[in-house]
């Protein structure tokens, strides 16, 4: 051993000997010494409080009945709020694809239905649309919720938070609204779009709805026993909407439309015409493409749960798909009709994908999404073309995404469900009752459940859509008058134009046009080649 080291060693024991000694480093020991003893036994007392704490209070939660709907799902809910500021946010996209699709002199009423839409839509949700749609009392209507009063803690069975189900189903329900107007843009009167907004959030949505998506609605329930058609063995399935809010939205949109009549100057092929061009399609194509986004929050969000994992990436992938499908078909389909690439045909040719996935996203593979999307790419095309034909004015193309290509999607899931995937719960995937369609062995039965539920909707919407429209259009509310519609509906209707510093119509040409070198007077409204000087 080093001699050092010994001797260092030696030293340390000799100065602690002389410390124990002193009295006054032995009162500084007793100290410390006591202070670590406290601060264990202090520390055992704590773990015994706590354990005993827990211990009781899960003691007591075993005595009393917990119902379900007192439980709250942290975790499910936070993913519905989510997915519900995401369909929000479709809104913006919704104003932006209208806007762009539109003429210019009529973008500021476009701006101004969508904004009081969404207003009016929140109100009655509120007051008794909710109430209407996922209510109990009958297989018809809801009963139950009026102004959310009497609500539980939670939504049924879900663990989702009471008010974050109504937050997530009044984005739906605003989003049906505001499909309707796309239809009507530049002739409807700002009073009529009150007056009939308040027929489809109040009545008509949330009414038709529950038939589908309320907890004891009729084509819910079908197939079932004691309830409509129990041979049937199934029941209608709509995951995220492609009838509920896309075929209901598209055939009122449709009814509105023909009440209306064509634009003013609305010539159609037929005729020797066309569609009037969109004034902005830089705002239509990101208006598209916030839309796509928010489906994100549409069809993931559905499944109400952030426990079925598998469940969301494979609504999220096959919402992709089918609408990267879509806008693909749609521009290769549409090519020949003009030999150019159609901006907008593969605009609404993705949203004819989103539309149609909408129904089936959680039960079809990706594959069976690709196909879903790419027929309604197709359907979409030739939808627009048919209203050409049958001369009504649909001027964003409305009818054809949102109407004839949800109830594609709907029909789509008798054909696809391929058999593996049931339903989505509060803690995880139910796979006890999988769905499976005709192309994977499953028989008819699911096919003609949907197709009933989908005939069903359209036809009721429809007719009722239609009485509601001519009624307004009776007390002469519906449609603007001749001079202004002539005028266009942002000065006619809001007194201020959508672009007021450029001089994009004849009424906002200066007194004094300033001299622009290279540039003649008619090219302020006109765009001209300069001039050789």
């Amino acid at each position: 051993m080093n001699p050092e080291v010994s001797s260092e060693r030696v030293n340390k024991l000799a100065r602690l000997g002389a410390r124990i000694r002193d009295p006054e480093w032995r009162r500084y020991g007793y100290a410390l010494l006591g202070g670590k003893l406290i601060g264990v036994i202090l520390s055992l007392m704590a773990i015994v409080i706590i354990a005993s704490l827990i211990g009781g209070s899960a003691g007591a939660a075993s005595d009393p009945v917990v119902k379900a709907n007192e439980i709250v799902n942290p975790l499910n809910t936070v993913w519905v709020l989510i997915s519900a500021f995401l369909v929000f946010g479709m809104q913006a996209g919704f104003t932006m694809l209208e806007a762009g699709f539109c003429r210019s002199r009529e973008t500021v009423n476009v701006l101004m239905e969508c904004v009081v839409d969404t207003c009016l839509c929140g109100l009655l949700f509120y007051a008794f649309g909710f109430a209407f749609m996922f209510g109990t009392g009958s297989p018809w209507i809801g009963k139950e919720f009026f102004f959310l009063q009497g609500a539980p803690d939670t939504y049924g069975a879900t663990g989702v938070s009471f008010l974050a189900f109504w937050l997530f189903q009044f984005a739906f329900a605003d989003t049906c609204s505001t499909i309707t107007s796309g239809a009507m843009i530049g002739r409807t009167s700002f009073v009529g779009d009150l007056i009939y907004s308040v027929a489809v959030s109040g009545f008509i949505y949330p009414i038709i709805g529950h038939w589908a998506w309320g907890p004891d609605g009729w084509l819910a329930l079908m197939g079932s026993a004691g309830n409509f058609l129990p041979a049937l063995g199934t029941g209608f399935h709509d995951f995220a909407g492609s009838t509920v809010v896309h075929t209901i939205g598209g055939f009122i949109a449709l009814a509105g439309a023909i009440a209306l009549g064509p634009r003013i100057g609305r010539k159609f092929r037929k005729d020797g015409g066309g569609p009037f061009l969109p004034h902005d399609l830089t705002i239509a194509c990101i208006g598209g493409l916030l839309l796509w986004f928010g489906w994100y929050g549409f069809n993931p969000g559905s499944t109400l749960s952030a426990m079925d994992f598998n469940g969301i990436g494979r609504v999220a992938a096959n919402t992709t798909l089918a609408a990267c499908a879509g806008g693909m078909a749609a521009m290769f389909y549409a090519y020949p009709m003009a030999k150019k690439w159609d901006m907008g045909f593969t605009v609404n040719g993705f949203l004819a994908g989103l539309v149609a996935i909408t129904c089936p996203c959680y039960w079809v593979s990706p594959g069976a999404s690709i196909i879903i999307g790419a027929i309604a790419g197709i359907i979409v095309v030739a939808a627009v073309n048919l209203l050409e034909w049958l001369r009504i004015d649909d001027p964003i193309g409305a009818v054809p995404v949102h109407g004839i290509c949800g109830i594609w999607g709907t029909l789509s899931l008798g054909l696809f469900a391929c058999g593996k995937y049931g339903l989505a719960g509060p803690f995880g995937a139910d796979t006890s009752a999988p769905l499976k369609g005709l192309l994977y062995g499953g028989g008819t039965n699911l096919l003609a459940a949907q197709a009933i539920g989908s005939l069903v909707v359209t036809v009721t919407v429809f007719a009722i859509a239609l009485v509601v429209m001519y009624s307004v259009k009776a007390i002469g509310r519906l449609r603007v008058s001749k001079e202004g519609e002539l005028d266009g509906l942002d000065i006619h209707e809001h007194g201020v134009p959508a672009y007021p510093e450029y001089a994009l119509n004849h009424w906002a040409i200066p007194s004094a046009v300033p001299t622009i070198p290279g540039y003649t007077e008619s090219s302020i409204t006109t765009p001209v080649s300069k001039s050789k000087n």
